[in-house]
């Protein structure tokens, strides 16, 4: 790889840093390098296709010849992944998406596979749980390999007193049991960034999400359950799912103390994290630090995007918006080059190439069983 260079640290020394891990903005120095940016170069592009990358979590719901061209030229297998949001125009007809989800995995020759989900809105109605499990049994007689529960969860749906639901609940129970019986994994986005418990803050990466997508915003919502509320049901469900494997979406919404996922990571051997929309709270790490994580967790850190490929949205514009954002993940994980998010300035890790090969395909291939070989 590119300015590749091994990173060894003794194992003291890796604890103690990932134990002080805290977000420090890194403010370029007169003099900076100038940011790589745009889509790969032909030398990058060819050692980024050795590579062989995993996007485990991405959202792709329209079939167009240029996108899919855009995924064999990079060698990119993605995980597609339903979201059921009553709150959304694009993702609030479950069945339709669920159409359009396979649709492109099927049209997508090797290059998709699927991970479906179920509707919770329906959590208190009568056959609940069995009405669901056969849904997901017929998906995963189809391919699909995992199955997602949102932020709807803990964020959104309340009981007949007024009660924000958990993922915890009894109701999912029966559904977790089934997933962990036909060995597929449960991807769970559950809560959110800290900021949007906090005063909306213009320096945050989540900044325009919140002023675009007030109803997730819950610092001004009249009692709604805490983060900690939620992390702790999540938890909770991993540990009375131990032949369940878990995969906390965004860095398990944890993504604002790394000592807190490194306690998660060391904890819970059958949760592990994907990075997707996330990769800037790692560049906004200490270099040093945001290395010796990324060391440290290699074996439950999977790399992911939360890319989107909406209906109606142009084909060309979307798989040039991907590759570039595939390429700037790259430089940051693998070089030493600088790249650009939201202003600012940040160098490289220049990752070993055993570290990346764990981070874009092999954890992806030990977390997500049939990830490599499903929809040929």
């Amino acid at each position: 790889m590119k300015a590749m260079r091994a990173v060894v640290v003794s194992t003291a020394v890796l604890l103690g840093i990932v134990a002080g891990c805290k977000h420090e903005q890194v403010v370029p120095q007169p003099g900076a390098a100038a940011a790589v940016s745009g889509p790969f170069s032909s030398q990058e592009l060819q050692q980024f296709v050795a590579l062989e990358a995993i996007d485990s979590h991405a959202h792709a719901f329209q079939s167009d010849p240029a996108f899919f061209a855009m995924l064999k030229k990079l060698n990119v297998k993605m995980i597609d992944i339903l979201v059921v949001d009553d709150q959304s125009q694009k993702y609030n007809h479950l069945s339709q998406e669920a159409e359009a989800g396979w649709k492109f995995v099927k049209g997508s020759d090797g290059s998709a596979v699927f991970c479906t989900s179920f509707d919770p809105y329906k959590w208190n109605e009568p056959g609940f749980a069995a009405a669901a499990n056969k849904q997901l049994d017929k998906d995963f007689s189809q391919g699909a390999i995992a199955v997602k529960i949102w932020k709807n969860i803990g964020m959104e749906i309340k009981d007949a007193k007024g009660n924000y639901i958990l993922p915890d609940n009894p109701a999912f129970a029966p559904i977790y049991k089934d997933i962990a019986a036909h060995n597929k994994t449960l991807v769970a986005h559950v809560a959110d960034p800290s900021s949007s418990w906090a005063p909306l803050d213009p320096a945050s990466p989540d900044y325009w999400y919140y002023t675009h997508n007030p109803v997730w915003y819950m610092h001004d919502k009249p009692h709604p359950a805490s983060k900690e509320q939620i992390l702790a049901a999540r938890d909770h469900v991993v540990e009375m799912n131990p032949d369940l494997r878990v995969v906390g979406a965004h860095l398990g919404s944890m993504e604002a103390d790394f000592h807190q996922l490194a306690q998660h990571l060391d904890k819970y051997p059958n949760f592990a994290v994907d990075m997707a929309a996330r990769m800037p709270y790692v560049m906004m790490l200490p270099h040093a630090d945001a290395i010796a994580f990324m060391t440290k967790y290699q074996d439950k850190l999977i790399y992911a995007t939360d890319n989107e490929f909406a209906p109606n949205e142009n084909a060309q514009d979307k798989a040039k918006e991907w590759e570039e954002a595939y390429a700037r993940d790259w430089r940051f994980l693998a070089t030493s080059d600088t790249v650009e998010y939201l202003g600012k300035k940040y160098q490289g890790l220049s990752l070993p190439g055993s570290v990346l090969t764990k981070v874009y395909h092999d954890n992806a291939v030990k977390w997500f069983p049939g990830v490599v070989t499903v929809g040929k």
